[in-house]
């Protein structure tokens, strides 16, 4: 018998002995089952009470007192509650018009401004390039700013055949990228414009631009190395002195294991100070790594699945909850999002 085969017997097995019930629709007894039978409702408790302490969070929150963007030396850096609650982030919520709540993504999209701004990347003319961006609002924005961005996404073959499509996150035309409450029409398409792209595979012709940018895609390019020479190949895009800022998974309660060579992996602290090393002896600026991961209430909740998209509708509808986390749990493991900032040599 192969290894294959003894997984597959021993996983039936399991899945008999952690049934809630019997072949009579009675409680099944086993040892294991008694054991582990109340574990999904534990989560889910933990989980809705931090979806609550995060929503009377959000609604406590002050105006935001920032008119305008103002520097505060922002670093490669993990996701915080704290940063979810400064000036700098309200400032650029509030610009791409959306409700500021504790979501890391929400975190990504203020984060890459952020940078950018910080940069001097975000005046008129200035050239940008988006990798994997979906369904994001930051292409509208830029181009509301009179910036030439070039938006891409994988082909749509490749997204049905990776289930993209159905999640909702794959932008296979201008339609879905448009977004009107931040740009007129007219704007967008002068200023957008979509291509399909392997982010392993970057077309030679994508050259010259001022900045690049990527939320959370590069995790999903099958495997930490081809994750890693995203970000190099990356700079090859940018005219000398342009600038790349990327977020990504990143794996920060355990340096020894983590996931590779899957759909979703997970980067830890080797990786990005390994990556930092090179690029700086290569010549490049990368801005000061900060792994902390922040001491508040949300910054030590932990979303657990199921999300909730994996939710009864008639259950999301009566309790009306809605994600909010910072941390989440991916295959067992605790992840938060992580910016790197890389300005390429000049």
């Amino acid at each position: 018998m192969t290894i294959a085969d003894r997984n597959h017997e021993l996983n039936a097995r399991l899945e008999e002995l952690l049934k809630l019930l019997g072949p009579e629709s009675q409680p099944n007894l086993t040892a294991l089952t008694h054991r582990l039978r109340d574990l999904n409702n534990l989560a889910l408790t933990v989980k809705f009470f931090g979806y609550e302490l995060a929503r009377v969070m959000a609604s406590s929150l002050p105006l935001p007192h920032a008119t305008a963007p103002f520097a505060v030396g922002l670093h490669s850096k993990a996701s915080t509650q704290a940063d979810l609650e400064s000036d700098w982030a309200a400032y650029w919520l509030a610009e791409l018009k959306i409700p500021r709540i504790y979501h890391r993504k929400l975190w990504e999209f203020a984060y890459v401004l952020q940078a950018l701004w910080e940069r001097d990347m975000m005046g008129p003319g200035r050239r940008g390039l988006g990798f994997g961006c979906g369904q994001e609002p930051i292409p509208s924005y830029l181009a509301s700013r009179d910036m030439r961005i070039t938006v891409t996404d994988i082909s749509p073959d490749t997204a049905q055949s990776t289930g993209w499509m159905d999640s909702g996150q794959h932008s296979t035309t201008m339609e879905a990228l448009y977004m009107p409450h931040l740009v007129d029409r007219e704007r967008f398409d002068r200023n957008v414009a979509l291509r399909y792209v392997d982010m392993n595979a970057i077309p030679r012709n994508l050259t010259e631009y001022d900045f690049c940018w990527s939320i959370c895609a590069l995790e999903h390019l099958g495997s930490i190395g081809a994750g890693l020479a995203f970000i190099r190949n990356s700079l090859a895009t940018l005219r000398a002195g342009g600038v790349a800022v990327h977020t990504t998974e990143f794996n920060f309660l355990d340096d020894e294991s983590t996931i590779d060579n899957w759909p979703t992996v997970l980067f830890q602290r080797r990786h990005f100070s390994e990556l930092a090393d090179e690029l700086r002896r290569a010549g490049h600026d990368v801005a000061e790594l900060d792994f902390r991961v922040g001491d508040r209430p949300l910054d030590k909740f932990i979303d657990v699945p199921p999300f909730g998209h994996d939710l009864a509708q008639t259950v999301r509808d009566e309790w009306g909850q809605s994600p909010a986390h910072l941390k989440i749990s991916i295959d067992g493991f605790a992840s938060t999002c992580f910016g790197l900032i890389v300005r390429k040599r000049n």
